[in-house]
């Protein structure tokens, strides 16, 4: 219970937590975000683990001229990890398969696969791609696409475009938006906006498929 409490914290206040890593570790912070984004997106049993926030509080506090640290560093670092994080994934996802979902494991729910699977049926190759904003399918869909949803070589292609977008993305709108005044004293308000702008596309979607199901 403490360690979910921990990590809601940690999500919630990540700002204040990203400052504290940067002070106390300085060129450090390179490694421990590298390795943040890439277990997030590359281990199938760490989906509660920060991306879009932590991307966006990361550009935030780069812009801080006192932080010593080079944003465009920093996005290539990020990339490298993304795709890293989707490429061993996928290869978990070929070796291990669906026995990974027998119960076993409570953090891999068979929810979750059936969830990215039907988001494979609607949007094809471009899963990896649309993925990468969601949390939660951003962590299985690599792995369910190594399962044999789709073939390495168009996986290798959709991966580097959706590592680079997603990091780009979150990280340069925090880099240049995040130290507004009414954004940077209201920051745990905008986590919660980036969180729930990321799982609106699946909300929607559920909600689509029932109301399908009750008219049919």
């Amino acid at each position: 219970m403490e360690f979910i409490k921990s990590i809601i914290d940690f999500i919630l206040h990540i700002d204040h937590h990203l400052v504290e890593i940067v002070s106390d570790y300085k060129t450090w912070t390179y490694l421990i975000l590298f390795l943040i984004i890439f277990a997030e997106t590359g281990l199938v049993v760490t989906p509660f683990l920060p991306g879009d926030s932590l991307l966006f509080a990361a550009g935030a506090i780069i812009a801080k001229p006192d932080t010593g640290l080079n944003v465009f560093f920093m996005f290539v670092l990020l990339c490298i990890a993304a795709i890293l994080g989707d490429l061993v994934n996928y290869h978990i996802g070929k070796y291990i398969g669906p026995r990974a979902f027998s119960g076993k494991y409570k953090l891999l729910k068979v929810d979750y696969l059936n969830k990215t699977q039907a988001f494979y049926n609607k949007h094809g190759g471009k899963t990896i791609i649309y993925a990468r904003f969601i949390p939660i399918i951003r962590t299985f869909a690599p792995f369910v696409a190594g399962i044999g949803a789709m073939s390495y070589t168009k996986f290798a292609s959709f991966n580097v475009i959706g590592g680079i977008a997603w990091v780009g993305s979150f990280l340069f709108l925090g880099y240049f938006f995040g130290g507004i005044p009414v954004i940077k004293n209201n920051f745990t308000y905008v986590i919660f906006g980036i969180i729930f702008v990321s799982i609106l596309p699946p909300i929607i979607e559920v909600i689509r498929s029932r109301t399908k199901s009750q008219q049919a």
